[in-house]
C-alpha cells in the first residue's frame, strides 16, 4: 500500500545552529533541538526539515559540506542527532534533511585528494586543463560570485563550481559518484531520516563543463534515487528544490505520462510564490489564479506541490516580468540594501508585511489554503524580524526567540554564532513565550490553521478549483477530494469585498476559520485583508 503522508503534511524547516542553543557556547545543537520539540508538537507539524548540519567550514550556511556522514562538532554528535530523531518520532514528527550532493566544501578530503592527478576522487569532479572560454557563463550568484571555473595550482587545472569558488562540483557521470550519493541516503534512512530535500537540483542533473557527455540522461539519476528510497525504505520521500520553469516540470516528477512517479515526490512551487507576493503587492488576487491556472497538473497520484511563503535564501522574483519584478521590490524592498543578486529581496516574512498583523494573518491562512503542501519557515509563526546588518541571505537566519530575555531566551552565552534580529520583530515584540498564552497571538492563530489544514484533507488531496467570486481582489479556492468539500475566501485588498457566489454553494455551509473580526457565519462580504475557511455540505 501506497504511504502518501506528504500529501496531508505541514512541513516545519529550521536550521539547528540558529534554533536552540542547549549547552551554551552561542551555537544552536540538537540537545537544545530536541528540548523544543514539545513546542513544535504543540504547534502541529508533522514534518521536520533541518538545514545541513553535516561539518563544514560554514562558509555558506553549511552548504559547504566536509563529511556527508557525521554531525558538525558545533551541533552535537551522530548520537545526539538518533536522540533527536527518535524524540521526534516520539512526538509524532517525521525528519527531512538536506541533500546536498551538487557539490562538496573544496576542504571535503575527496576534492582534497583530487587535486593530485592520479588520484582515484580526481574524476569525481569537473576539471578542464585549460581555462574555459567563459569562466562567468552561468553564474548564480551575480555580484558576489566572480565566476564558475577557479584555478587550481595544486591540481594544475580549473574546477567547475556553479556556486561558489569553495565548493566544488561532483561529477554525477562518474558511476561511483551516483552510487555514493546512494550511499548517503542510505546511511541517513537508518537513523531516522524519512525525506529529503534535494538541493540545487536542476544543477545535479546536468553534464556541464565535461569534454565528452555520456551517452546517458541525466535524469536517470533522480529515478536511480527514487528507486533506492523504493526498495530501502517505505514511504521515504524527496523534495526537489527547482525553480523551474512550467515547461519542465514533468522532468522533475518523473516524465509526462500522467500515471508517471519516477523520480522526485515533490517540487516547490517557485512560480506561484512569486506571483503570490505580487499578488500580495497589487492588492489583487489575480497573479496568484495565473499561477494556478498555469500549473501543471502533477503527473502521477504520487506527485505533489509544495507552498511556502519564505525560506532560508532570498526571495527569487526571477519568473517576475523586469516591470513586475521592480513592483514588487519598489514595495517590498525600497531601499537597495533589501535587494540580492539582481532579482531577489533578503528580508522575512513579518517586515516585508509591515508588521501588519491583519496581513500577517491573510498571508499564513492563504499558505495553508492554496493546493500542495504547506512548508514553515522557523519564526515566521511568531512573526519574527530579521537582522540587515548581516551579510547576503543571512538577515532572515537570526536565533529564533523564545522569550524577550536575554539573547531571546536562545542561548546564555555571552557571543552568538549568530546575531538577533532587530527590531521591529525582535525579541521584545516577538516571542514564543508570550504569544503562547494569548489566544489572540500569531502563534496561536498558526496554531490553529494547522490543525485545520491538517483536518482539511481535501486541499492536500484535491485539486482546487478556482471560482470566479465576482471581486478580482478575492481568491475562491474550493478544494474537493471525495464527497468532502472545502471553500476558502482570501480579499487580498486593503477595502472591504462582497463576494458573490452561487447561494447554493453555501446551503449547509459552517466556517472552520476566520479572520479576527470577521463573520463567523458564511455571509457576503470579507473585511480589509480578511479570510474564511467553510466546510460545504458532502457533493
Amino acid at each position: 500500500m501506497l504511504d502518501l503522508w506528504y500529501k496531508n503534511a505541514v512541513i516545519y524547516c529550521l536550521d539547528v545552529e540558529t534554533f536552540m542553543d542547549g549547552d551554551g557556547d552561542g551555537t544552536g545543537d540538537f540537545r537544545g533541538l530536541t528540548d523544543r520539540l514539545a513546542y513544535l508538537e504543540g504547534l502541529g507539524v508533522t514534518t521536520l526539515w533541518l538545514n545541513p548540519f553535516y561539518p563544514s567550514p560554514n562558509r555558506d550556511n553549511g552548504y559547504d559540506i566536509t563529511d556527508f556522514y557525521n554531525v558538525d562538532p558545533a551541533f552535537g554528535s551522530l548520537g545526539h542527532f538518533v536522540e533527536f530523531s527518535r524524540a521526534a518520532r516520539d512526538h509524532g514528527m517525521k525528519v527531512m534533511v538536506d541533500l546536498v550532493c551538487n557539490h562538496t566544501s573544496v576542504d571535503h578530503p575527496w576534492f582534497q585528494s583530487a587535486r593530485d592527478p592520479d588520484s582515484p576522487y580526481r574524476d569525481w569532479y569537473v576539471w578542464s586543463r585549460d581555462k574555459p572560454d567563459d569562466i562567468a557563463k552561468g553564474i548564480i550568484f551575480p555580484g558576489v560570485q566572480e565566476a564558475v571555473w577557479t584555478h587550481d595550482d595544486k591540481a594544475g587545472a580549473w574546477y567547475m563550481h556553479r556556486f561558489y569558488s569553495h565548493q566544488a562540483d561532483l561529477n554525477i557521470a562518474n558511476p561511483l559518484v551516483r552510487e555514493e550519493i546512494l550511499r548517503i541516503m542510505g546511511c541517513w534512512l537508518e537513523l531516522g531520516v524519512e525525506g529529503f530535500r534535494i538541493d540545487a537540483v536542476p544543477f545535479l542533473i546536468e553534464y556541464e563543463g565535461l569534454d565528452e557527455e555520456p551517452d546517458r540522461d541525466p535524469l536517470l539519476l533522480l529515478s536511480e534515487m527514487r528507486d533506492f528510497l523504493a526498495w530501502r525504505k517505505a514511504g521515504a520521500i524527496m523534495l526537489a528544490e527547482a525553480n523551474v520553469p512550467r515547461d519542465s516540470v514533468d522532468d522533475y516528477f518523473g516524465g509526462r505520462a500522467f500515471h508517471a512517479d519516477e523520480r522526485m515526490h515533490m517540487l516547490f512551487d517557485f512560480p506561484l510564490n512569486q506571483r503570490m507576493w505580487l499578488a500580495f503587492v497589487r492588492g489583487d488576487a489575480e497573479p496568484i489564479r495565473e499561477a494556478l491556472r498555469t500549473r501543471p497538473p502533477c503527473a502521477g497520484l504520487q506527485a505533489q506541490w509544495a507552498v511556502f511563503l519564505r525560506n532560508h535564501d532570498e526571495l527569487s522574483l526571477d519568473k517576475l516580468s523586469d516591470a513586475e519584478r521592480e513592483e514588487v521590490f519598489a514595495a517590498l524592498a525600497p531601499d537597495e540594501s533589501m535587494r540580492i543578486y539582481g532579482r531577489g529581496i533578503r528580508r522575512r516574512l513579518a517586515p516585508m508585511l509591515g508588521h501588519d498583523r491583519a496581513r500577517l494573518d491573510l498571508a499564513h491562512s492563504l499558505l495553508f489554503a492554496l493546493p500542495g503542501t504547506p512548508v514553515m519557515w522557523y519564526g515566521d509563526e511568531i512573526g519574527m524580524g530579521e537582522n540587515a546588518d548581516l551579510n547576503e541571505r543571512n538577515p532572515v537566519r537570526t536565533p529564533m526567540q523564545w522569550s524577550d530575555g536575554e539573547n531571546g531566551g536562545f542561548s546564555s552565552a555571552s557571543r552568538l554564532a549568530r546575531s538577533i534580529a532587530t527590531e521591529p520583530g525582535g525579541p521584545q515584540t516577538a516571542n514564543v513565550a508570550d504569544q503562547r498564552g494569548d489566544p489572540h497571538s500569531l502563534v496561536s492563530l498558526v496554531q490553529r490553521l494547522v490543525r485545520e489544514r491538517r483536518s482539511a484533507v481535501e486541499i492536500g488531496w484535491g485539486g482546487a478549483e478556482i471560482l470566479d467570486a465576482g471581486d478580482s481582489a478575492v481568491l475562491a479556492l474550493l478544494s474537493q477530494w471525495k464527497a468532502g468539500r472545502v471553500l476558502t475566501l482570501h480579499n487580498l485588498s486593503a477595502e472591504r469585498r462582497e463576494v458573490r457566489l452561487d447561494p447554493q454553494l453555501l446551503t449547509g455551509a459552517r466556517v472552520l476559520v476566520a479572520a479576527s473580526g470577521g463573520s463567523e457565519a458564511p455571509d457576503r462580504h470579507l473585511d480589509p485583508y480578511g479570510w474564511r475557511w467553510i466546510r460545504l455540505a458532502d457533493a
